[in-house]
């Protein structure tokens, strides 16, 4: 075993890592610093000492960082013989990840079937997996990696990264730093173990600046000689020159065998010396570079910096014959991309069947995910494109996959490069769609996202671009612009045509034509947004809940983590209407499991709307507080709901106006009744006429019973009529949006107990307060309690839900449980390993005094 000079803190922390594993108590560990710095042999020694672990080693590569699940399917490859234990649909993914089949595949559902299978494989003996060189790993490699550094607390796994950069995404860090100087000296005169000048050997220890390696290369690559003779040591790349000084220094035969063996870190020998015998090299070849490379079962480098050195010092000559042997070494059906990739290395110049090969390289990439590498090798076919015009195609296509891979930097780049070309046909609509959505993304400078679509949309006219733009304007709250320049368009569709006159001529003449495209869910597959947000301004109740549905079953069955977390939030909101705030909150768990899996904030909307009808007034304030400043309509509705669920009208009112003033589609329509109830509790008639009013004309636009019940109780308060309160109970009695027909039933009690008629406003206000305990809504429910009493009737008190005691995710794991799921599928639901589950179900158990599953499906308010 090596011997480590100052390395004892970093040691003891490692192997601290790896006895928490052998407890049970998993964790990740990044070990950083500049090349050179001792980390590869930490890792080995951590490999040496791991006794009862499987050890599963893979490494990055900065030849290989554009080849999808390159890295990953190292680190697998030992654990392959378990795949037929996890489930299908996770079997599949690594199956397509690693080329045993084809299809589509998301990168996160890959690291949840990686999590799997590591959690099968430890379940015979402890994990230890060394990631060394991880700043070069492949982007879905590095994805999924980390996703796993933050699920396996609960298994017996340890992951170290070994990386030149601070840190692995959010995996803590072990910074190696240089050496102390009396250090530098233990090891150089373990090094060097004749005697040295007192002023080279001082000259040494300043110039390498503390740095390991460098002190043990100069030995082998400088000569005692040259070092008694006063080496000159070069301070800038003392390593990798050290290592180009020994590759000098051998033949030619194996310096080029060494540039092979740098050109491609597979570690395939029959590749290699496949390779090799098309160019000529000898087997003896490896006697001479035997010092710089392993050739064993696997090709090794003496360190990674030798393989960089290696290639960087090889002429580029030599390189692309390098390229071009691989290339023809390997195979065409079992590994075309790898193929395709020495080929393009190899080209002196454009060539459009090399570019050719590269396209069909990154369709298969972006097919199993690796948009990163979708887009590197669309960005390599583009430079060797002779066509112009087609080149620019493939300039875009390659911004497209930038963007997608949240490569955005890169992504302005090629636009940039695009945009000095001389373009014509719908390139400069191309163009400016990707700008819009680059300036979304970004949320900084330049123009509006709508700007640019609505500019793509005049130059293709085309009914789907100004949807585009439409949809962006909405969310923005900037349609005015899109809706003037599609009214003098000469592009049709009923969607179109029925934005422009839902905002033109009023939303009867828009209803006409959006109604029957909204009750087609799979019509807004593309633009869900907009579909989502028309319906709520229709008050179309069934189509925002299918639509929602939809999208979150479209998002399932293709594996799209951009498509379902958005079902997610539209359904949850949609079904907290429906009073089925247990089915929200599991809607909302699933959405943040996946938002903490890619990284992404999750989106908070639902939580803000869930949270305003409970009533739950400190968790929406804090919700309220780290909302982006362009969710402030979706705010103010929920403050409306909430403080007129508490009673306090005057803020309530100031909330619903601010609402309903900026006019924003679906939001500013769904704040006008909390505006009729606020505003006549506070006295301010004309406020309230105004909204019923705006309300009464889309409501009736549609037709919808939600609708037509809402208007009907926010007319009941304004005029006092009580046929409006029975008619509003009317319409929502039977339907699916339960907060409402609630409210109309603690609306209608509370004006019978206000006109003396306590008897029966008993009976309403009952029936509210039931209902409103019964879903959660505590706030309403608390205001129907207090009618009660002012009507000499004593509520009962409500009984302590067990879903109450629980967090967010735990009601979720306990509905997932109480329906029949097995820890594996909750795990996968959740992206949780399954030991984790059962920790949750543990915390469960013990908040609600349960002893088995079989007595958590007997709680009703769990099951739902």
């Amino acid at each position: 075993m090596e011997t480590l000079v100052g390395r004892e803190a970093e040691i003891e922390r490692l192997d601290a890592l790896v006895e928490a594993a052998r407890q049970g108590r998993g964790g990740a560990l990044a070990v950083c610093g500049e090349p050179g710095m001792g980390k590869s042999t930490l890792l080995r020694r951590l490999a040496e000492r791991a006794s009862g672990f499987l050890v599963v080693q893979a490494s990055g590569a900065e030849f290989e960082i554009e080849l999808p699940f390159a890295a990953l399917h190292q680190v697998c490859m030992p654990m392959l013989g378990r795949l037929e234990e996890l489930p299908p649909p996770h079997r599949r993914a690594l199956e397509i990840a690693f080329g045993l089949a084809t299809g589509p595949v998301d990168p996160f559902l890959v690291g949840v079937a990686t999590l799997g299978l590591m959690a099968e494989t430890a379940r015979g003996r402890p994990l230890l997996c060394l990631i060394d060189d991880a700043q070069w790993l492949d982007d879905v490699s590095a994805k999924a990696l980390a996703f796993l550094a933050r699920r396996i607390a609960d298994e017996p796994v340890a992951l170290v990264f070994a990386t030149r950069e601070a840190g692995f995404g959010t995996v803590p860090g072990l910074t190696v730093g240089r050496l102390r100087e009396s250090e530098a000296r233990t090891l150089l005169a373990q090094a060097v173990r004749a005697p040295l000048d007192e002023r080279v050997r001082d000259r040494i220890l300043a110039e390498s600046r503390g740095n390991p390696l460098a002190l043990l290369e100069l030995p082998r690559s400088a000569g005692l000689a040259g070092m008694a003779g006063g080496f000159d040591v070069p301070a800038p790349d003392v390593i990798e020159q050290s290592f180009r000084v020994r590759l000098a220094l051998l033949p030619p035969r194996a310096r080029l065998l060494v540039t092979v063996a740098a050109a491609d870190p597979v570690g395939d020998p029959g590749l290699l010396w496949r390779a090799a015998d098309l160019l000529g090299i000898e087997r003896a070849a490896t006697a001479e570079a035997g010092e710089l490379v392993e050739f064993g079962t696997r090709i090794r480098f003496s360190h990674p910096l030798a393989r960089s050195a290696a290639y960087a010092a090889a002429p580029p000559e030599e390189r692309r014959r390098a390229h071009a042997a691989l290339a023809e070494a390997t195979d065409p059906v079992a590994d075309p991309d790898r193929r395709a990739w020495h080929h393009a290395q190899a080209a002196i110049g454009p060539d459009e069947e090399v570019a050719a090969a590269l396209m069909r390289s990154a369709a298969r990439a972006q097919a199993r995910g690796g948009v990163a590498a979708a887009a590197a090798f669309l960005r390599r076919a583009a430079t060797l494109t002779p066509d112009p015009a087609l080149r620019v195609d493939r300039v875009l296509a390659a911004a497209e996959a930038e963007l997608s891979a949240g490569a955005f930097d890169a992504a302005a780049e090629l636009l940039s490069t695009a945009e000095t070309s001389s373009l014509d046909g719908d390139l400069p609509a191309r163009i400016d769609l990707l700008r819009g959505r680059l300036s979304f993304v970004r949320h900084r400078g330049g123009e509006q996202p709508t700007a640019y679509l609505l500019r793509a949309a005049e130059r293709l006219a085309s009914a789907d671009r100004y949807l585009d733009a439409m949809e962006m304007g909405l969310l923005l709250g900037d349609l005015g612009p899109v809706v003037q320049a599609a009214r003098t368009a000469t592009v049709e569709g009923p969607v179109l045509e029925g934005v422009i006159r839902l905002t033109t001529q009023g939303h009867r003449a828009g209803a006409e034509l959006l109604l029957p495209v909204l009750a087609d869910a799979a019509a807004w597959s593309a633009r869900p947004s907009l579909g989502f947000m028309l319906a709520a301004e229709l008050w179309a109740y069934d189509a925002m809940r299918g639509i929602a549905e939809h999208v979150t079953t479209a998002g399932r069955e293709s594996g799209s983590f951009h498509m379902l977390p958005i079902g997610l939030a539209m359904q949850a909101s949609a079904v907290a209407h429906a009073g089925e705030f247990g089915a929200a909150m599991e809607m909302i768990s699933e959405e943040e499991a996946i938002a903490e899996a890619t990284g992404a904030a999750p989106l908070v909307y639902p939580r803000i709307h869930l949270a305003a009808l409970r009533g739950r007034r400190a968790e929406a304030f804090e919700l309220f507080a780290k909302v982006d400043p362009r969710m402030t309509l979706s705010v103010q509705w929920a403050a409306a709901v909430l403080h007129n669920g508490l009673g306090n009208y005057q803020a309530a009112l100031e909330a619903a106006r601010t609402a309903v003033a900026h006019g924003h589609l679906g939001m500013s329509g769904l704040a006008l009744p909390e505006l009729v109830e606020a505003a006549v509790r506070c006295g301010a008639p004309a406020i309230a006429e105004s909204a019923l009013a705006d309300l009464s004309e889309r409501t009736q636009a549609s037709g919808d019973a939600w609708g037509l019940g809402v208007a009907a109780y926010a007319r009941a308060l304004v005029t006092g009529d009580e046929e409006a309160y029975r008619e509003a109970i009317d319409h929502l009695d039977g339907g699916r949006p339960a907060v409402s027909r609630a409210r109309a039933h603690l609306l209608y009690g509370e004006w019978l107990r206000r006109q003396g008629r306590r008897r029966e406003a008993r009976e309403h206000l009952r029936t509210a307060h039931e209902a409103l305990t019964g879903m959660g809504a505590e706030a309403f429910a608390e205001r129907a309690a207090g009618e009660l009493r002012a009507t000499g009737e004593q509520a009962r008190s409500r009984s302590s839900q067990a879903s109450e005691q629980l967090t967010v995710q735990e009601v979720h794991i306990a509905r997932l449980v109480a329906d029949g799921a097995t820890s594996k599928e909750v795990a996968a639901t959740l992206f949780l390993s399954p030991r984790t589950v059962d920790a949750h179900l543990r915390n469960i158990f013990r908040k609600l005094g349960l002893t088995s599953r079989r007595q958590l499906r007997d709680l009703a308010d769990i099951r739902g």
